[in-house]
């Protein structure tokens, strides 16, 4: 899979996914380790401008929510989940 050039910005974490690191129980490192190991991203269905990127942690599936800040480059983490 070619990933977009927003792939290789520097992260920004929004308030909200570091909320969720502590209630889902991961770190940054987690995080930045499932960013890694990501398999596949598709459009958000629910905002444009949004991507759903799948991944896995601690042998589960999740998601990861990104929004591409293409003023600055930044890859700004909304939130991420299990499935």
């Amino acid at each position: 899979m070619a990933w977009p050039t927003w792939w290789e910005w520097e992260l920004e974490l929004t308030s909200h996914v570091q909320r969720r690191m502590v209630d889902r129980e991961f770190t940054e490192v987690d995080l930045r380790r499932m960013l890694e190991v990501a398999t596949a991203y598709r459009d958000d269905p629910l905002i444009e401008g949004r991507f759903v990127v799948e991944t896995r942690h601690r042998g589960a599936d999740w998601e990861v929510i990104v929004e591409p800040d293409e003023a600055d480059h930044w890859l700004v983490v909304v939130t991420a989940y299990p499935l």
